[in-house]
């Protein structure tokens, strides 16, 4: 399965159904708004969305793609195998502020893995409203777990028939959700005279409000609590503030009795000679053309987008603001018929509003009308909706026709993403026009009117199965006290987190990071897609020179001529960092016309030179190509100056991180032993692996030491890492060394080196291993001091643990005894001593790593099968395997091996 074309394999309907019931099937169990299923792709470690249900495709693009080892819940439920619960936002952002820098908005989540088996195909994911507490979704929570348990044995037999079939490489099917609700909208009308608190409502809005004439008291207080019981006093106050001539900024989103959702709006009706008036429309709203029709009666412009962004309808007012006919809005996608939307401020807050219960209210700038007749792209606004398009959108097309194989950041129209949508359901026909004139004084102009830089005030309402969106000029709402402050902070036409999201995301990203490689690799995965760029080059400042420490995209060996470049060289990638501007080119030929014979890489596209410069001094350039020209607006090249700034410091803090370790790293091998003393009848080797959470030198160590007519096998671990870890470690090697070389009993050694730990008075204890070996006769003699014990492998291939009677470790009681146990070891058998950071694991006990240890030394084979005296060192490279390629070592790790040779023959007499 390669893509969502069904012609892509016969697996690719029957994956495509398993993966659109779960993921409906869920939204309902969990009493979710959305939701949708990761599969595991067939890049290694990279996981697709291959179903999202409820949400525009577009809209979340940069969610298509994620990797397995980033912090975000998806990859942690499928990495982990484990259930992932946040209730809220406050626990998301405690748990994962990376995934919650990128989706601030107050929502809970629920994460299931799928498996199959013994193998993990992707995640099962519900969007749900926010909850306080992570007990009232448990009874949900099950039954989600059990639609992942039944998706995953369904995979599980489809890979089995077809083997390697069940995976993902396309773009994600997009849905509608189930509808919620089948009840049709009504609206009514209303005016209330404040003078003679007489109150009259038309006979539609006694049937909306279940109240006959008959039975209606005719107070404003008995509408108010028809209306919206909860928020009556809401409805009053904003009653005398109307007649005081402060009407609403905005209608009210109120909530009836049964929980429905009811606009109200009111404005001063004037009419001479009599006193003034308010007047109102109640509008309960629902997704059927009686409800459109009805909201033809407001006097603001509404306009609704289903959850896949398709406009659903748009009365007259709606149109006349957005400047384009009813004609040209509805049955299309949003941001096909309002381009100007396609705006990174205004996306913000439509997934606030997709993904949050509450109402979201903004301002936006409408463009003069030859300014929105142009399709703005990502060149325009650098949001990552738009950030693969420049240009038109292609005809709507079922996601089963799409080529197979297209990866989820390519150069894609953004509405790409959701024209499964059409396929599935082409949407409601246009609503019935014009129930009911609109009030007089709100007569709407010609749809085709030029509005250029007219402020826009917006609120918009999620509902289950659409967005409603209402829309007035800003003027009405400065109007009022509230509002004029509410504008003002408005003016930038703009969320004011909006240019945020990126640098927290990025920020929080690299405080993970902590060499260079891992920092570049943050930029790779962060920097690139939220701005569609391909190609990226990382250069570090060292001696005046510029040096490549990471690329990706640009053709192989193209970047091997500019390595070690001085700072005087013409280039851009030098010149941004010794003048500390960054430099933008919109296409190649920009960059020809200032560089001239530059080397190119393609004959088109655009670039970005940004200089890395922290605290003052230079570290280094970073390099950004993009496949096609592209301008680069304002609030883009802050944005880009500013993450340049995040990942100069970045960088700067690997490099001293890097020189810093080296150092330690140095020290520490330093206080290990060069060469481990020989015998003719025993062949010992060593492995010793740093640990990989910090800076600071730990305190494993090993030793093989003569003592007499044998050798001492000795190993230790002093508790805590740094210098004085080190230091301690140092003293006790040179005290067992000491005391070995005297040739003392192994309970001598042991009690001596307890004694002299607690008279150095570290603060620390160790502890150690001490086998007295002799050679000739293999006969051993034991002590241990609060240490793994060690393993014995037979000749023969049957491995034991070594349970060694032992005291405590050292540095802790001054009258400690360590018992002796003597053993033998036969000719050909395999001794392993070792430190708790080979066998210990975060979450799991020791002894299942010791058990795990002894399975892979049973599995060595015989000493004789490698001549020449190397055979441990194959068998120590094995054992150590999996920890030398760990990216994370929480603690240090010592190994010691050795085996015992046969006798010579004797020669000839």
């Amino acid at each position: 399965m390669t893509g969502s074309g069904e012609d892509a394999h016969p697996t690719a309907g029957r994956l495509t159904a398993l993966l659109i019931d779960a993921s409906t099937e869920a939204i309902s169990a969990a009493g979710g708004h959305s939701g949708g299923v990761y599969l595991r792709s067939r890049t290694p470690g990279l996981l697709r969305l291959a179903v999202l249900s409820g949400l525009p495709g577009p809209l979340f693009r940069p969610w298509w793609r994620l990797h397995a080892d980033r912090p975000f819940p998806v990859a942690d439920a499928y990495r982990l195998g484990v259930q992932v619960v946040l209730p809220n936002a406050t626990e998301t952002m405690r748990r994962y502020p990376q995934f919650a820098a990128g989706l601030p908005f107050q929502f809970g989540s629920l994460y299931v893995p799928v498996v199959g088996g013994s193998t993990t195909y992707g995640v099962l994911t519900v969007l749900r409203p926010a909850v306080t507490d992570a007990a009232e979704v448990l009874s949900e929570h099950d039954r989600v777990v059990r639609l992942a348990q039944e998706l995953g044995a369904a995979l599980r037999g489809l890979e089995d028939a077809h083997p390697d079939q069940v995976a993902w490489d396309g773009e994600p099917i997009c849905l509608r959700p189930p509808t919620a609700s089948t009840s049709l909208g009504r609206a009514g009308r209303f005016a209330w005279d404040p003078e003679t608190a007489d109150i009259t409502l038309d006979e539609d809005l006694h049937t909306l409000l279940g109240t006959p004439p008959s039975e209606f008291p005719g107070t404003v207080e008995a509408f108010a609590e028809a209306v919206a019981p909860t928020d009556a006093h809401r409805i009053l106050a904003t009653l005398r503030d109307t007649a005081a001539g402060r009407p609403p900024a905005l209608p009210l989103y109120l909530r009836a009795e049964d929980g429905a959702l009811r606009l109200l709006d009111l404005w001063n009706a004037y009419e001479p000679p009599a006193a003034p008036a308010v007047r109102g429309v109640v509008v309960a709203p629902g997704p059927g053309p009686t409800a459109d029709s009805a909201a033809d009666l407001l006097p603001d412009g509404v306009f609704c987008v289903d959850r896949l962004g398709l406009v659903v309808y748009a009365n007259p007012r709606a149109a006349q603001l957005l400047g384009r006919p009813r004609a040209e809005l509805v049955g299309r996608d949003l941001w096909e018929a309002v381009p100007w939307l396609r705006r990174p401020d205004f996306e913000d807050h439509l997934r606030a509003a997709l993904l949050t219960p509450d109402p979201v209210h903004f301002h936006l700038v409408r463009p003069s009308a030859h300014e929105s007749e142009t399709r703005p792209t990502a060149q325009d606004t650098g949001s990552p909706l738009s950030a693969q398009d420049a240009g038109p959108p292609p005809p709507t097309q079922d996601a089963a026709s799409r080529p197979s194989g297209q990866d989820a950041g390519s150069p894609l129209p953004a509405q790409d993403a959701g024209s499964s949508r059409s396929a599935q359901d082409p949407g409601p026909p246009p609503p019935t026009q014009n129930a009911g004139p609109p009030p007089p004084a709100q007569d709407p102009e010609p749809a085709q009117q030029s509005y250029g830089g007219e402020w826009l005030a917006l609120s918009v309402h999620s509902g289950p199965d659409r967005l409603t969106c209402t829309v007035r000029p800003a003027s009405r709402v400065k109007d009022s006290p509230e509002g004029q402050e509410t504008a003002e902070l408005s003016e930038t036409g703009m969320s004011p987190l909006a240019p945020l999201y990126r640098p927290i995301a990025l920020a929080i990203a690299l405080t993970e990071a902590v060499t260079a490689r891992q920092v570049s690799a943050v930029v790779m995965r962060e920097l690139l897609p939220a701005f569609g760029g391909r190609r990226l080059a990382i250069y570090l400042l060292q001696e005046r020179h510029l040096y490549l420490e990471w690329e990706t995209g640009f053709p192989k060996g193209f970047l091997a001529p500019f390595e070690g470049v001085d700072l005087s060289t013409h280039l851009p990638g030098v010149e941004t960092l010794t003048t500390g501007r960054p430099l933008f080119f919109d296409s190649m030929e920009q960059l020809t016309a200032t560089y001239p014979g530059i080397p190119l890489d393609a004959t088109e596209g655009a670039r970005a030179f940004l200089p890395l410069i922290a605290s003052g001094r230079a570290v280094g350039s970073c390099i950004l190509g993009f496949d096609r020209p592209r301008s680069f607006s304002t609030e883009e090249r802050t944005v880009l100056t500013a993450l340049a700034g995040l990942i100069a410091h970045a960088m700067e803090k690997a490099q001293r991180y890097e020189s810093e370790t080296a150092l330690a790293r140095g020290l520490q091998q330093a206080l290990l032993p060069r060469r481990l003393a020989a015998h003719p009848q025993l062949e010992t080797t060593g492995r010793y692996l740093p640990g990989t959470a910090g800076m600071e030198v730990g305190g494993d160590w090993y030793d093989v030491v003569e003592s007499g007519d044998g050798l001492a096998l000795v190993i230790g671990d002093v508790q805590g890492h740094g210098v004085q870890a080190a230091a301690t470690m140092g003293q006790l090697r040179s005290a067992v060394r000491a005391f070995a070389l005297g040739d003392r009993p192994p309970d001598e050694v042991m009690s001596s080196t307890n004694h002299l730990l607690i008279d150095l008075d570290p603060g620390l204890f160790a502890s150690c291993c001490y086998i007295r070996l002799d050679p000739a006769t293999g006969v051993a003699r034991a002590a241990r001091a609060g240490h793994p014990p060690p393993l014995l492998r037979s000749p023969d291939g049957r491995t034991r643990v070594l349970d060694l009677p032992g005291g405590v470790v050292l540095g802790v009681a001054p009258k400690a005894r360590y018992p002796v146990t003597e053993l033998r070891m036969e000719p050909g058998a395999i001794l392993a001593l070792y430190t708790d950071g080979l066998v210990e694991r975060p979450g799991s006990d020791i002894d299942e790593g010791i058990t795990a240890l002894r399975v892979a030394l049973a599995k060595a084979g015989a000493p004789a099968a490698r001549p020449g005296g190397r055979f441990l060192a194959g068998v120590a490279d094995r054992l150590t395997a999996t920890a030398r390629h760990a990216l994370d070592r929480p603690d240090d790790i010592a190994l010691l091996l050795a085996t015992r040779r046969a006798a010579p023959p004797p020669g000839p007499h």
